[in-house]
């Protein structure tokens, strides 16, 4: 019967391969050649092509996506921060210069992180090669200074120090810098070639298209007159019919896009070239080529097409036989990874699937295009031409007006007494033009959007379950033991399972602060910490699992001296190897001394044998020291790296001072990885990762997340040198934890979860949770978060007119767990889960065994269920719909000039066409969302109507309006990405 708890898990096994992963899946650079019908070549160029065939066996594999792991890389609605926090708040405005004289913007503000009640510090440093973001938690005893935020920005020296910009008409400036890095709406090709044409002359000259290419056209959106049109025109002209008449134009998660359609583009018998078809084609960043014809025939090649401007080719052929589309991209050699990875095979026979695909794969291509050293100069051109000329315009003015300079060291202190209205009259004028200017972007449709349009039944990787309600005690560190999780509190060491009542395992005389359930290797390894006295404990989990079952007398420090490893008094950082199948490493940390100890993997001692041993046998016996190694000063962090192999080539990672080092297992001789060239440091993992079966290591300290590949030793010493394959990314916030989970990196703050992508560092989504913990993330990730126990707290009108400095939040603009806390009053804890499985896109095929019982544990109910913030899984109370709708409201419409009476808005109501919601998006969504959306903006323009028809809209007057006519389609002002821990 016991057998059965220890076999192997699932979760367990993928924990140990969760850093595998492998670039394949993003295709494999080819040099292609066009020819003629001659055979005479023509043009060549390098391209990676991705066809979904990562050439590995069919077995399963971590990292081989599922279709339904879709995501818009570095959503606009999470990167366009200025838009987002700062535009239309009364914020801050720094300029200056750095050492190398080159000038910089610095703006500043105190912002409530997604509506959760969590203030914080949102800074945005603007410099040619572009713009810095990061968030500083906000302490109501601690001034931050302008100084410390740029020192976290890595800017310490300067040529002329910072010094405030008060004119309101900054927001401007600062939007025009933002809006550099692309536009939030979009222009694709689409070029219909017939089977067999082979030169880019014959495929312009297609006048018309066959029927399947007349349905992938309605697949991919709807057919628009031009003439009189209003939405984003992507170029083609509006006015004049001389682009067309027609074309196909679509609104996909909030973002505009319009498709330039040989066949609809005019066509001139005279020019064979069709000049006027390339012009916009041939400029287009992305091209979709549908191609008739059967597999067999000749394929396209991106050097068919004479253009130096288009990067990306999307090659598209429909099966009549089972109506499918099969896809294939091209992406020119610079162009930076970029996902999803297509499925093996790249055969969609789900439309809808694959209409979601190929536009998240589209959008994902043109940003990581404007990465190509082609347009990133044009850019950093483009930013310091824009950024002298706001340093020139504004320096002189900055040092005729010195009468409210502000001291280098605040940021926006109380003003004094004598000057205070007149610093309220100038904060209210600076909102009052920021948020005119909000609206006008809005209603112009540049602005970054915030409406989910996929399926409100999609269900996100990170979203959690609820594992464990109203959990009281404080959590030192966890690991997950089969469906359970093994947790080190301040009163002793208990087991939790979802449903049940939680079991003490050991009492709170033995503190653990670091531990490791090895289910194959029926162990458990803990490090106790008492200063001097602190050790490494190993016992066996069958031991352990007897004393639960047989409820004896809970065990206690004193009862655990037979399990202490010799050796290990005093240690204050431990690791072992990722990979442990045939042999567990354990590195223990002394001081500056590492202690190399393994445990050799005895076939004979089966689980089935060790679980029948006597409960007081301590496997202390089968561990044997290896050797000792002296370190010049003491880790901070540590990770073991598998060499390729085993033999004499395993490393030991090291973090201390300002480097990361590499020490040979085999020797104990050290070399310099990577040396962090910062003030300070704050080093938070080194995670070991595995590419192809070759080691790398992601580093991580303060923001930065660096990627350096280990080669093997080459005559006793590691290869460290540069590596094209090597990059690194930076977070928006420091995370104390990071967790990788290809293809996913999820980094942990005390409020945040940042999640990105491991092969380009790309921001997938941030989860605003609210007093965060991570527990254990070995295999499953399970974290502690505070619910907020009172409803939302409304503040009245005059509090408002009379609220102090946004740096300084007054008791109603206070997080209310911060005021529970302060009024006594104490916040629910619980846990939660997400996972492994969903993250590595492998689902569990039988259901784990819990160890504190012998029956199979059903599946965890959705009730209950605190998924991560997606913004299409809303739970809202009617306070909190209606604080949300009076703040939005109150945003948009407080400080305008002349608000617009609704008698007025109820004669201009329009209806919101809910593109995104007909049978191309999927099912029709009634949700609270919506609820929010409307009842948010029904002071501007009552009836604004957010239904699902797809029809064109009609206006009171009885006009037709495009789907764009409305303000407020493209965009949600407050983010909707709450979460409710309940």
């Amino acid at each position: 019967l016991m057998k059965c708890f220890y076999s192997s898990s699932v979760s367990e096994d993928l924990g140990c391969r969760r850093g595998d992963f492998s670039r394949k899946h993003y295709g494999s650079v080819e040099l292609l050649i066009s020819s003629d019908a001659d055979g005479a070549i023509q043009r060549a160029g390098r391209f990676r092509v991705e066809n979904g065939s990562s050439g590995e066996n069919t077995d399963y594999t971590p990292g081989t996506w599922h279709r339904t792991d879709v995501h818009l890389e570095n959503p606009e609605y999470h990167t366009r921060w200025y838009f987002k926090y700062f535009l239309g708040k009364v914020h801050q405005n720094y300029i200056g210069t750095d050492a190398e004289k080159n000038p910089f913007l610095l703006s500043v503000v105190l912002s409530d992180q997604n509506n959760q009640r969590v203030p914080q510090y949102h800074s945005i440093l603007w410099r040619k090669t572009g713009t810095q973001k990061i968030c500083l938690p906000y302490s109501p005893t601690k001034t931050l200074s302008v100084k410390s935020i740029l020192s976290a920005m890595s800017l310490d020296k300067f040529e002329k120090s910072p010094r405030e910009i008060f004119h309101p008409e900054i927001q401007k400036d600062l939007l025009v810098l933002e809006e550099q890095e692309g536009s939030v709406n979009f222009k694709f090709g689409v070029l219909y070639a017939k089977d067999g044409q082979l030169t880019d002359d014959e495929m312009f000259s297609n006048e018309t298209g066959s029927e399947s290419f007349q349905r992938f056209l309605h697949l991919l959106g709807d057919t628009i007159t031009l003439k009189g049109w209003t939405g984003y025109r992507g170029g083609l002209d509006t006015k004049n019919d001389t682009t067309g008449t027609c074309s196909i134009y679509t609104v996909f998660q909030g973002h505009e896009i319009m498709f330039h359609v040989s066949t609809m583009l005019p066509y001139s018998r005279e020019n064979k070239q069709q000049v006027e078809r390339k012009r916009h084609i041939g400029n287009d960043i992305v091209t979709i080529v549908y191609q008739e014809g059967e597999e067999s025939s000749p394929a396209f090649k991106p050097s068919m097409i004479r253009s130096h401007f288009t990067h990306i080719f999307a090659l598209v052929r429909y099966n009549k036989q089972n109506d499918s589309y099969r896809l294939k991209i091209f992406s020119e050699e610079s162009v930076p990874l970029f996902g999803p990875p297509l499925p093996s095979p790249p055969v969609f026979t789900n439309h809808q699937e694959f209409r979601d695909f190929v536009l998240v794969k589209l959008i994902n291509g043109e940003k990581a295009t404007l990465e190509t050293p082609t347009f990133s100069q044009k850019r950093q051109r483009t930013l310091d031409m824009l950024i002298r000329s706001l340093y020139q315009d504004l320096m002189p003015d900055l040092h005729k007006n010195m009468l409210n300079r502000r001291s280098f060291s605040d940021v926006l202190p109380e003003s004094p007494k004598s000057t205070r209205k007149k610093e309220e009259a100038r904060q209210a004028e600076f909102v009052r033009l920021g948020q005119a200017l909000k609206l006008k972007t809005t209603v112009k449709g540049d602005a970054a959007a915030n409406l989910a349009t996929t399926s409100f039944c999609k269900k996100e990787p990170w979203e959690s379950q609820s594992f464990c309600s109203n959990f009281p005690h404080e959590v030192i560190c966890a690991d997950s033991w089969g469906q359970s999780l093994l947790v080190s509190t301040d009163a002793g060491i208990l087991l939790i399972d979802d449903g049940q009542q939680s079991v003490q395992v050991f009492d709170k005389t033995l503190q653990i602060k670091q531990m490791h359930v090895l289910e194959v290797l029926d162990l458990l390894i803990a490090r106790t910490d008492k200063g001097k006295d602190s050790r490494l404990l190993v016992f066996r989990l069958s031991a352990v699992q007897k004393d639960i079952e047989t409820k004896q007398i809970i065990r206690s420090k004193y009862d655990c001296r037979e399990n202490k490893l010799e050796r290990t008094k005093g240690c204050h950082l431990y690791a072992i190897n990722t990979h442990h199948g045939s042999e567990l490493r354990i590195v223990v940390a002394i001081r500056n001394k590492l202690l190399l100890v393994t445990k050799k993997y005895n076939p004979h001692n089966s689980l089935t044998s060790s679980s029948l041993l006597s409960s007081s046998e301590s496997p202390v016996e089968e561990f044997q020291y290896i050797r000792e190694i002296c370190l010049s000063d003491p880790p901070v962090v540590m990770t073991l790296v598998d060499g390729p192999t085993g033999d004499s080539d395993n490393m030991i990672c090291v973090a201390y001072r300002h480097q990361f080092d590499l020490v040979n297992e085999s020797t104990g001789e050290s070399y310099r990885f990577h040396h962090v060239e910062t003030n300070k440091v704050n080093f938070v993992a080194a995670i070991d990762v595995y590419e192809d079966g070759e080691a790398g290591l992601l580093l991580c300290y303060n923001y930065v997340c660096q990627y350096r590949k280990v080669y093997p030793f080459n005559g006793g010493s590691p290869l460290i040198q540069p590596s094209a394959y090597d990059f690194h990314f930076s977070w928006n916030q420091v995370p104390y934890a990071v967790v990788c989970a290809f293809p996913y990196i999820l980094a942990f703050t005390t409020d945040s979860i940042e999640i990105r992508l491991v092969v380009n560092g790309n921001l997938v989504h941030t989860a605003v949770v609210p007093q965060l913990q991570l527990v254990a993330s070995r295999s499953d990730i399970y974290f502690k978060a505070t619910a907020a126990v009172n409803g939302s707290s409304v503040s009245s009108s005059k509090e408002i007119s009379s609220r102090g400095s946004p740096q300084t939040p007054t008791a109603y603009e206070m997080p209310e767990c911060l005021l529970s806390s302060l009024e006594g009053e104490v916040p629910c804890k619980n846990l939660y889960k997400i996972p492994l499985s969903n993250l590595v896109g492998r689902s569990i095929e039988r259901p784990l065994k819990s160890p504190l019982a012998p029956k199979v544990i059903a599946t965890t109910t959705t009730s209950g269920i605190a998924s991560l913030p997606v913004t299409h899984s809303l739970s809202l109370s009617r306070m909190e719909i209606k604080e949300i709708a009076s703040r939005t409201r109150k945003e948009l419409l407080g400080l305008l000039d002349e608000p617009i009476p609704k008698a007025e808005s109820a004669q201009k109501q329009k209806k919101v066409p809910r593109r995104q919601s007909d049978p191309k998006q999927g099912a029709v969504r009634s949700t609270s969302s919506d609820r929010i959306i409307s009842s948010s903006f029904e002071g501007y323009s009552e009836g604004c109507d957010l239904s699902t028809s797809s029809e064109p809209n009609t206006l009171a007057n009885g006009e037709k309006s495009s789907p764009s006519s409305c303000p407020f389609q493209l965009i949600s002002l407050y983010d909707e990405d709450i979460i409710d821990l309940k």
